[in-house]
């Protein structure tokens, strides 16, 4: 799969440049050695999810088992965390036209209410946004959960569907939180009818500040095979699709057909996203998209699900 498009790369800056810049990567605990003489600004953090061949996740790493490429070169790994630090999650619900089969909205309001009982009360904090033509804030971010239970019963499904665009505007919401963990679930039926920015846009914005975006799909099963084939059909090598962007943002896209599997896919995201690594390189200066490369050296076949890249300079 592709992991940049440099020929939509000017439309991808002038996106970027319409939204307020990001707070700089907050630095995670590093060798003295190696990070004491740089600051936050001169870093780049990478959530990074590894996996062995048998899709197990892997403890344990260090900074010399990575193997990270910018641009194709080797960059040096400066420090390497991997624990239980909070989570800041922005859980983004399908409100529109579509989601109106009493189903889809069941699922939704289930999975939604098996991720809030996965947050540590206290630590990790959620905030939650609905969107239909546009974004509304429903909820802004809190650490009590409580506050958060059962949040979307009121809520009615209406108008037109503009994913694409309210996941970017979610996107710069959650770079100002604090938490080195961070990601936006999307609850929805896939389709976007209405965005103004493509796919690939949104998964630059998303990457350039380190924001994986999980996608769950809460469709019943029969209308699983339509889903991924109307989102290939729609997509060109140009505007890349759902799957890619969560692909390139380092997230992924989950099916959810039943109720037992709405549950069993919130539980699995979290604990994903409490597992991940959080690497951190020494930031370009060229003022340009640069395409990262993640790797585990050993096993080769470990798989690693990161960014695709950030913006220099």
């Amino acid at each position: 799969m592709k992991r940049s498009h440099p020929g939509i790369l000017a439309s991808i800056l002038l996106a970027w440049a319409a939204f307020p810049a990001a707070p700089s990567a907050q630095s995670p605990t590093a060798p003295a050695h190696k990070a004491s003489f740089r600051s936050a600004a001169d870093l780049v953090t990478i959530q990074a999810s590894v996996r062995d061949p048998r899709g197990r996740p892997m403890p344990g790493l260090t900074a010399n088992d990575f193997e990270v490429r910018d641009n194709g070169e080797l960059r040096p790994v400066f420090s390497v965390r991997n624990d239980q630090s909070p989570l800041s999650l922005a859980v983004l619900v399908d409100m529109s036209g579509s989601m109106r089969l009493s189903s889809k909205i069941s699922m939704v309001r289930q999975t939604f209410d098996a991720l809030v009982s996965q947050l540590r009360p206290g630590e990790d904090e959620a905030a939650i946004f609905t969107f239909d033509a546009s974004l509304h804030e429903r909820h802004d971010f809190t650490s009590d959960p409580e506050q958060l239970r059962n949040a979307l019963a009121e809520f009615q499904p209406f108008g037109t569907t503009s994913l694409y665009d309210a996941t970017a505007e979610t996107a710069r919401r959650l770079s100002a939180r604090s938490a080195t963990r961070k990601a936006i679930i999307v609850l929805t039926d896939g389709i976007d009818t209405s965005s103004l920015m493509t796919a690939t846009e949104v998964s630059g914005l998303a990457s350039s500040i380190d924001v994986p975006v999980y996608v769950v799909a809460t469709v019943p099963a029969i209308d699983r095979r339509t889903l991924t084939e109307d989102t290939r059909r729609t997509a060109t090598s140009e505007s890349g699709d759902l799957r890619d962007l969560a692909n390139w943002t380092g997230g992924q896209v989950i099916f959810a057909t039943t109720f037992t599997e709405s549950t069993a896919v919130a539980s699995g995201v979290v604990s994903e996203l409490r597992q991940q690594y959080v690497l951190a390189i020494e930031a370009a200066n060229a003022p340009e998209w640069h395409r990262l490369d993640i790797r585990v050296k050993r096993p080769a076949s470990a798989t690693v699900k990161a960014r695709s890249g950030y913006f220099g300079g």
